[in-house]
């Protein structure tokens, strides 16, 4: 990796958006509350959400249920404010934050291709969920919607936040309405206090088993905040936003998802929307999964572009990236390669909450290397010079990888996330957090 970087823009005409991949987002980019509110939101609303809810509720019970799900919100919400404020203060994506943020330059590109991976990988395996219903629904080959699903994300996210946020706008309002069509049609032949008052039909699931399952499953997303934070206008934006979105994802969505799923017996969650809201409602949960999915692939091209910036030098476009991620992304979910290579997938993700761990360290408690970030924030600039290794750092990460993977006690994501951050504050104020060798980053700034 070479000791300079460039960050000059790509020469002639670029179709799409390249969303400040490698810069700053300029207060006049960014957008306001309700706007941003609804990106949040979108993050709500998923299919998946019901399925834990479902699973949880068939063997835990109700009120268990809702307590997993209070302390996995608890712990996300954590996360997200800390390391989307970091985001949104600095108008940085996550990956490029890593570079400032106690990884340096070079740790920065392994940051990248972890995340750039996983999230690629993800956005593949959503799609074959999401092609494989579509057959359940309608029929047809799988491949055929996976591809339909595939092209029809790639070209929004090849546009950027601009256009994902159209998409919101009609996923959002869509998807809520079925929650509450499901929730109003499993009152009108059941009444509340008999759903929760029902016996878990499961086999039992423990509190720091359910927890994990809640708070492990985002956990990735909450480390990529600042992928969505750096647009907003006002760090309490930051905190009522995501807020909201936990409290809908958890307690509605979730719980909702419980109580059908007391209802049906079943964690199927085809079945469960099928009996309450019919074929538009399985329509419609299906948009709102392909509206998160959009963000799997949008933090997969900022991180492909920041790891090449980094190793290579070269500045690529983030639409020119998104779209040949996004081909391939389909193409191995079209053809099933991707079914394959989940637990690999799982294991990428034990990696990711560390990095957040560490940044929250470095950014709000250690601050060895904030000063610069500090001082061209004024000017929406870059700092002139990064570390080029930071050693201490990459072994405390290798350290909350380590924890989070081979330890079963407690929450495992949890476990790796704290791992990073404490590792990280002690050596950091013992001064064994040392850069080795200076970065120049070359090129326009701002």
């Amino acid at each position: 990796m070479a000791a300079t970087q460039s960050t000059e823009a790509a020469p002639g005409k670029q179709i799409g958006s390249d969303d400040y991949s490698l810069r700053r987002v300029p207060q006049d980019a960014r957008y306001g509350f309700g706007s941003m509110l609804l990106q949040w939101l979108g993050q709500s609303g998923s299919l998946s959400q019901f399925v834990l809810g479902a699973s949880l509720g068939i063997a835990m019970g109700f009120w268990d249920a809702f307590w997993a799900f209070t302390l996995g919100a608890v712990l996300l919400e954590i996360v997200i404010f800390l390391v989307g404020l970091a985001g949104q203060r600095e108008g940085l994506a996550m990956t490029m934050l890593t570079r400032f943020a106690g990884f340096g330059r070079n740790g920065s590109a392994l940051v990248s291709l972890v995340i750039a991976i996983s999230m690629i990988g993800w956005f593949g395996v959503q799609n074959g969920i999401f092609g494989k219903s579509m057959q359940s629904l309608v029929g047809g080959p799988v491949w055929v919607w996976c591809a339909i699903s595939g092209v029809v994300l790639t070209a929004l996210v090849i546009y950027g936040f601009k256009y994902m946020m159209v998409l919101a706008k009609i996923a959002v309002p869509l998807f809520f309405a079925l929650v509450a069509w499901s929730v109003i049609s499993t009152l009108s032949q059941h009444s509340i206090g008999e759903l929760i008052a029902r016996e878990p039909t499961a086999a039992a699931m423990s509190m720091p088993a359910a927890a994990t399952i809640v708070a492990g499953g985002f956990m990735s997303g909450a480390v990529v905040a600042p992928d969505m934070t750096r647009y907003n206008r006002k760090g309490w934006h930051v905190l009522l936003q995501s807020s909201c979105s936990m409290i809908l994802s958890e307690y509605i969505v979730g719980m909702t998802g419980v109580l059908l799923g007391q209802l049906a017996g079943s964690k199927d969650v085809t079945s469960i929307v099928l009996s309450t809201s019919g074929f538009v409602g399985l329509i419609i949960v299906i948009l709102s999964t392909a509206k998160i999915n959009d963000w799997n692939l949008y933090a997969s091209s900022l991180g492909v572009v920041n790891f090449v910036d980094t190793v290579f030098g070269k500045r690529l476009h983030r639409a020119s990236v998104t779209l040949v991620i996004g081909v391939l992304g389909t193409v191995l979910s079209a053809v099933g390669f991707l079914d394959h290579f989940t637990d690999f997938l799982k294991i990428l993700g034990v990696a990711i909450p560390p990095i957040g761990g560490i940044i929250v360290a470095e950014y709000w408690v250690a601050r060895r290397m904030r000063g610069e970030l500090d001082r061209t924030r004024p000017s929406r600039t870059l700092p002139d010079k990064v570390a080029t290794w930071v050693p201490a750092t990459l072994l405390v990460w290798v350290a909350g990888f380590g924890v989070g993977y081979f330890v079963d006690a407690g929450i495992p994501a949890l476990n790796s996330l704290l791992t990073g951050f404490v590792l990280y504050t002690v050596l950091s104020f013992a001064g064994l957090v040392r850069p080795v060798g200076t970065s120049t980053l070359e090129g326009p700034k701002s």
